[in-house]
């Protein structure tokens, strides 16, 4: 399969950074005449690479140009239609009905995919039912929770003409335990991505909904609770017109400023340390078509503002609780950080006004006062010019370890 060049250029970068720190530290190390050796030997191994890599490329494509007509017309296959399932933030009432056993007895070992359906109610008299088929995923969350996080599958035949036209295999975020505690959970992650939607268009569009869990063998529902539906990441990139990257060890001169600088800050407000761009540990880079690299975050759960009684904080960081904010984005250069600051600043009202609307309204009003007060923290730190400098700006990651 053919690499994307946005992939092969975040390789070549990082494959020069290794070449010329090991020339560096060998050149304090070695004679000049045996570091003159070392070097083009190195030089030599990395052009060689390249050819390599230039005609396995080619052989690919020769390969490929002799593939059979069908694959070639599989390939061609018009894409999905875009969805436009997130154009609207009313949640949808929906029954989710499959074997809810093989869903959950054996969600540690069993990841195969399950038939399903998911029913909604419109205007007409009979409910739309559409065919779908379900799996377990996720790593804590799989382990752990009385209901795993699912994956979805629709097909295309028999989403095309419903409410789910365009979905291909969208994750859907459900409840952890069947109580109105964790319930809030999934409520407050929720309002985690429509801020991160409020502040910039890469990140994933979002939707709730009222999900009804019912057992297909024993017919009863089993948990009625609120769940969110994340778009899509090739979605998400053909909407904003690039290719999702899955190359980890990006630094921060791989990434643009200001958008590194954004998720930064972002996920200081939410007193997030969950994460990793270096390792693509719930953040994911996109690549517009000209080159430039954002990362984009996902996965709020363990941050402050979820506030959840199961988050922990990785116990190599100086914070031991996740109230506690860390600074944990990159440094970048020129005035990136400045000019974060005043999107928030300008944005707070819309921020705080998603905690009043009718979707914010669905939050217990004390978590929501409660979270409030912990974004008012943040904000007296960004317009606080030694608070801002001290804890974010001295505080960056130069070079991730």
């Amino acid at each position: 399969m053919a690499r994307n060049p946005e992939a092969l250029n975040i390789s070549a970068a990082y494959l020069r950074r290794q070449l010329m720190a090991t020339l560096a530290l060998r050149a304090h190390m070695r004679p000049v005449t045996t570091d003159l050796v070392t070097a083009v030997f190195w030089c030599a191994l990395y052009f060689a690479g390249s050819v390599l890599l230039a005609g396995s490329a080619l052989a690919q494509e020769s390969t490929l140009a002799q593939a059979p007509a069908s694959r070639d017309a599989a390939k061609s296959k018009p894409p999905r239609p875009a969805p436009t399932f997130f154009d609207s933030e009313d949640p949808l009432t929906v029954t989710l009905t499959a074997n809810l056993d093989n869903l959950t007895g054996r969600r540690r070992t069993d990841t195969a995919w399950r038939a399903a359906t998911i029913s909604y109610k419109t205007t007409e008299p009979t409910a739309v039912t559409v065919p779908f088929k379900v799996r377990t995923r996720g790593i804590w969350r799989l382990k752990t929770c009385e209901f795993p996080p699912l994956r979805l599958n629709f097909s295309r035949e028999r989403a095309d003409e419903t409410v789910f036209r365009g979905l291909d295999k969208p994750k859907l975020v459900s409840y952890c335990r069947d109580n109105d505690t964790y319930e809030q959970y999934v409520l407050q992650e929720y309002q985690l991505y429509r801020i991160y939607q409020l502040l910039t268009p890469v990140s994933h569009k979002v939707r709730l909904l009222r999900v009804a869990y019912t057992d297909s063998v024993r017919g009863n529902v089993e948990a009625t609770r609120y769940a969110i539906l994340l778009e899509e990441p090739k979605a998400l990139a053909a909407r904003l017109g690039g290719k999702i990257l899955e190359q980890k060890g990006a630094l921060p001169g791989d990434l643009d400023p200001y958008h590194d600088a954004l998720v930064g800050v972002f996920q200081y407000l939410i007193g997030n340390t969950d994460f990793s761009t270096n390792g693509l540990h719930n953040v994911e880079l996109f690549a517009k078509e000209n080159g430039d690299v954002f990362p984009l975050a996902f996965d709020f759960d363990f941050s402050g503002a979820v506030n959840a009684s199961y988050a922990t904080v990785d116990p190599s960081l100086s914070v031991t609780r996740v109230r506690d904010r860390l600074f944990r984005g990159y440094c970048t250069a020129g005035d990136a950080y400045p000019r974060v600051f005043a999107l928030f600043n300008e944005k707070k009202p819309q921020i705080y006004a998603l905690y009043d609307d009718p979707v914010g309204m669905l939050l217990d009003r004390r978590v929501a006062r409660e979270t409030l007060k912990f974004f008012d923290e943040f904000y007296r730190t960004i317009n606080d010019s030694r608070l801002a400098r001290s804890e974010i700006l001295k505080a960056c990651i130069a070079r991730p370890k």
